[in-house]
């Protein structure tokens, strides 16, 4: 399974989900641009030593990351966005071992064409009247629910 993010804004949700991944065994695509410098300074403060081994792959910009897509995604990996605007919540996606997670940008999620480009769109229930929450947390959760239906990595 990957968590691809989508022209993150904020270095420390970034470490946050490259953490995430490595507890997980997730591959990690960041899409370019991000809204800060990518370096290890700005991760490794929450990373921490976790960076080291999560596979990073880096995208130039979101056309560059679909052409890669096509080539190496296989007929099983899907791409899953998670967005307040789906109607599926997440616990009820049906999640294979070949799905790329996609997160938007804190500031703005993603364009229409990031969107329509999605396999499956889910969202996280929340109380009516509040807008999201933040996209570290929101990865970790469909991660953990996506885990839990395809297996944990082994201890």
């Amino acid at each position: 399974m990957r968590l691809a993010l989508y022209q993150p804004d904020i270095p420390q949700n970034t470490g946050a989900m490259l953490r995430l991944a490595a507890c997980f065994g997730f591959a990690v695509d960041v899409i370019e641009p991000c809204g800060f410098v990518f370096d290890d300074k700005r991760l490794r403060r929450v990373g921490m030593d976790y960076l080291d081994r999560v596979e990073l792959r880096r995208h130039s910009s979101w056309t560059a990351y679909q052409a890669w897509r096509r080539e190496s995604a296989g007929p099983d990996g899907r791409l899953i966005l998670l967005s307040t605007g789906a109607a599926l919540p997440y616990a009820e996606a049906a999640y294979r071992p070949a799905d790329s997670l996609l997160v938007g940008q804190e500031s703005a999620g993603v364009p229409p064409e990031v969107r329509d480009a999605a396999d499956l769109a889910v969202r996280i229930p929340m109380r009516p009247g509040l807008r999201s929450l933040n996209v570290a947390m929101a990865a970790a959760i469909v991660a953990g629910e996506a885990m839990r239906q395809t297996g944990f990595p082994s201890s």
